[in-house]
């Protein structure tokens, strides 16, 4: 496409470029003059870069596309911060000495006050895109240049920065705007599907074939269904300012319970559907679990980091899960234990005090960590969650703190950000950190510390604001005292200590039932309540999975029984009813029972019993106490190690690192 045509009269809009000639002589500029403009010292510079590494990391690679559109045409792409000052450029060699006479170049600020009307500081005023050519720049020194500016806006459609493209006058071209207005619409939405990596996102168009492309609408929800955000192209679809949105419900947004979405999407991903907008147009729209994406082989890491990404029927089981669970008030079910710690985090409402959230396996703490989330100042802010135990040692740095390009062999181009970065703003929620290695534990305290990370393999510090929320089954006291958890870490994160009580010591088992049976989508013909049968046999069962193993349960029985009015004994997993006929719940035990006490084994079955566990054993002790009940568990299952982590209630990646330390050790 040629870039050359006849210059027109006028370009810009001439009210804008009238008020902004205004704005210019207010500030005291004359057009005559040629002010000093010394670029920022690197020191500077390159602390500005690290302010918006998050724009500049999605800008370039979109700078480079666009560059290739209009190169041989006497110009260059420049991107700004919110200030107008230049970040980084690319231009034509037979530009850029022409541009650099009039100080185009990184480290210069273009805003209105330093350089009069000019397309990025008018831009950046205006909020919207924006041609100076020629004359109507202020400054007489800057009329050799003809510029096209497209503000950028973060997810939350706050003004961060610009793209540009200035060149010589005999190359105006009509159409440059329109290139550029396309790269900051594409910039905005890579920042869109960085920012909400845990959301459930739904690309929307009333023309299927516009799904996948550019013009797509894109919105962004949490697991329980509030409206985070949408980009550019869905709020001129809902025709509401992002402002309005943020009040609504799914439902009011798409005419749809967000609940059935989920079901469908999980059940057809990548299957289109249909919903209709509040104005009464139907679109066709693709919902996606944007679960944290893990580095995988394709990239150049090994095939261990791809067997810990999530699926999409289970991101989307997750979610459901989560739905209408992700509160305090909702999590509040009648218990008296969950209800005294729903009021004691509420009173921390607003405050960025860390909470480390105690208890077994499955008891729901990351259901806690949502709803502390959900009921923050945060809350439109991401929610990023990383479980220590899922990943194998080598990939929690990696996956924590990010790396650059090249840190390592095979790594992904242009590195990664990192959890830590990604949660900037909001929550970032560390599951199992009972489980991470030492020396991430010492890099994780200084994040803490310094409120700033530095990615492996870079020498940049990128500033985060973030809330932090732990949890651990384990006990990090006595792993202080084994050396195997540093002290000073603890303190750092225990605010405040909660325990999530394990479901056999909970009150309200009814009422969780009945919620968990609540949440399954509107249109499907799956029951709403069980038996008073299968009610009771709940009440005589361990439930070593605790909430998580109720949750899946419920799910099955409920897609056995589907058309019934009601969930029978005969719908319930036959697995899940052996296991409570080996071991029934002691109705003579205490509340928070040994480890020993939570395996199976003693019922009556004629195999061996689990180890007693030491009273009061050292760490140590306790290690090997440990050890050997999964050793015997293990053995009784014929090596099951899925069966042995859900009898015993621990993670699977659990059993497999005290397999890997017997086989070390024996």
């Amino acid at each position: 496409m040629s870039h050359r045509s006849a210059t027109p009269p006028t370009v810009g809009r001439p009210d804008v470029i009238a008020q902004a000639h205004a704005r210019s002589l207010e500030v005291g500029l004359r057009a005559s003059e040629t002010p000093d403009f010394h670029p920022l010292r690197r020191p500077a510079l390159r602390e500005l870069l690290e302010r918006n590494q998050s724009l500049y990391t999605h800008a370039l690679p979109v700078m480079e596309t666009l560059h290739a559109q209009i190169v041989d045409t006497q110009s260059m792409v420049l991107l700004t911060d919110n200030h107008g000052v230049i970040l980084h450029s690319l231009g034509d060699s037979d530009f850029v000495e022409k541009a650099n006479r009039v100080a185009l170049c990184p480290g210069v600020s273009w805003a209105e006050a330093d350089r009069g009307t000019n397309a990025i500081g008018t831009a950046l005023i205006d909020g919207q895109p924006t041609v100076v050519h020629a004359g109507e720049h202020f400054l007489h020194a800057n009329r050799i240049l003809t510029c096209s500016c497209a503000p950028i806006a973060d997810p939350f459609g706050r003004t961060i920065g610009a793209l540009d493209v200035s060149g010589d006058t005999r190359g105006f071209h009509k159409h440059t705007l329109a290139l550029v207005r396309m790269s900051a619409q594409m910039i905005e939405n890579h920042l869109f599907s960085n920012q909400f990596v845990d959301a459930i996102r739904i690309h929307f168009h009333a023309r299927a074939e516009f799904i996948g492309t550019l013009y797509e609408g894109l919105a962004a929800f949490a697991p329980d269904g509030t409206f985070l955000s949408a980009n550019r192209s869905a709020l001129f679809q809902f025709g509401q300012p992002l402002g309005e949105l943020l009040r609504q419900p799914f439902d009011a947004l798409f005419g749809v319970a967000f609940a059935r979405v989920l079901q469908q999407v999980a059940r057809a991903p990548g299957e289109s559907i249909e919903l209709t907008l509040p104005s009464g147009v139907r679109v066709v729209a693709r919902g996606e679990f944007a679960a944290p994406r893990y580095v995988g082989s394709s990239d150049g890491l090994s095939d261990a980091a791809r067997t810990v990404t999530s699926s999409g029927a289970r991101a989307a089981a997750q979610a459901c899960e989560t739905a209408s669970l992700a509160t305090l008030e909702t999590l509040d079910t009648g218990d008296a234990t969950v209800s005294a710690i729903l009021r004691r985090v509420a009173k921390l409402r607003g405050r960025d005090i860390p909470i480390l959230v105690l208890g077994k396996t499955g008891t729901g703490k990351e259901w806690l960590a949502r709803a502390i989330h959900h009921d923050s100042p945060r809350r439109a802010a991401p929610f990023v969650a990383l479980n220590c135990a899922s990943l194998p040692d080598t990939l929690i740095e990696a996956e924590l703190f990010g790396y650059e390009d090249g840190a390592f062999t095979g790594a992904k181009k242009r590195g990664s950000v990192g959890k830590i970065v990604q949660a900037d703003g909001g929550t970032l929620f560390l599951d199992e950190i009972g489980d991470m290695p030492l020396a991430q534990q010492v890099r994780l305290m200084r994040v803490l510390q310094e409120r700033t990370v530095v990615p492996l393999g870079g020498t940049r510090a990128i500033p985060v604001d973030l809330r932090i929320v732990c949890a651990t089954h384990r006990n990090l006291r006595e792993m202080i005292e084994a050396g195997t958890f540093r002290e000073d870490l603890y303190y750092r994160i225990n605010g405040l200590v909660v325990t999530l009580p394990a479901l056999r010591e909970r009150s309200d088992l009814a009422a969780l039932v009945e919620r968990m049976l609540a949440l399954q989508p509107d249109g499907e013909r799956l029951p709403r309540r069980v038996s008073d049968e299968v009610l009771e046999r709940f009440a005589q069962c361990r439930w070593p999975g605790n909430l998580r193993q109720l949750a899946n349960v419920l799910r099955t029985a409920s897609i056995m029984a589907e058309g019934a009015q009601q969930i029978e004994l005969e719908d319930l997993p036959e697995d899940f009813l052996q296991d409570c006929e080996a071991s029934p719940v002691d109705v003579r035990a205490q509340p928070h029972e040994a480890l020993s006490r939570n395996g199976s084994g003693n019922g009556g079955n004629g195999r061996d019993k689990p180890a007693a566990e030491p009273a009061n054993a050292s760490p140590a002790r306790m290690e090997e106490w440990q050890a050997t009940l999964i050793a015997q568990t293990l053995a009784r299952l014929d090596g099951n190690v899925s069966a042995a982590a859900r009898e015993l209630g621990l993670a699977r990646n659990t059993v497999y690192r005290y397999l890997r330390r017997g086989n070390t050790t024996h």
